[in-house]
């Protein structure tokens, strides 16, 4: 079962990257975090890079699991009071439980991706079926360039998470609509 160890590896350091920072991020914190005997971390991940390696494809693989969820339970917007429901769900779930922990970790590997461009190109954001909810939203509401206007949304939340995951506090309905608006303009 190497491949989910592995995975539970990848899970703990996660965890621990999202409660110590990017310096706890050790692979004796993942195996006492992990509860398993000391060296085990290094033995399937030899480098820390190695290991950071784990923890962002992993994170992006639980992060794209997720999207991918939304956009095909959730059908296309049909108004702008959709959307914004959708988005206000949706930050809060990034802002709460496992949702927080990942969004730490996102955004600590992400600053982490500045100096090792490995990182980044695990890190680029993807195509997935709530981003593309969003653009077909944009599109059916006449927006020209849906594309590019799904993008700039997108990175408005990704920005507002990150204010409200730094700064503390959630996000009201009123500051997902102003964003929205400003899409649609």
């Amino acid at each position: 079962m190497p491949d989910d160890r592995r995975t539970v590896l990848a899970d703990t350091a996660i965890a621990v990257l999202a409660e110590t920072g990017i310096r706890g991020l050790t692979h004796r914190a993942v195996d006492r975090a992990a509860k398993l005997p000391p060296g085990t971390t290094s033995a399937y991940f030899r480098t820390r890079q190695a290991l950071l390696t784990a923890l962002v494809r992993r994170l992006v693989t639980l992060d794209q699991a997720e999207l991918q969820e939304i956009g095909s339970r959730t059908p296309v917007p049909k108004s702008p009071e959709e959307l914004v429901a959708g988005l206000v769900a949706f930050v809060e779930r990034r802002l709460t439980g496992e949702g927080r922990r990942r969004s730490l970790a996102r955004y600590a590997c992400a600053i982490e991706s500045v100096h090792h461009p490995e990182l980044r190109e695990i890190l680029l954001p993807r195509e997935n079926a709530a981003r593309q909810a969003a653009q077909d939203f944009l599109a059916a509401h006449g927006i020209a360039d849906a594309e590019d206007r799904t993008v700039t949304l997108l990175t408005c939340v990704d920005g507002l998470v990150f204010d409200r995951l730094v700064n503390g506090g959630s996000v009201s309905d009123q500051e997902i609509r102003r964003l929205v608006s400003a899409a649609l303009r």
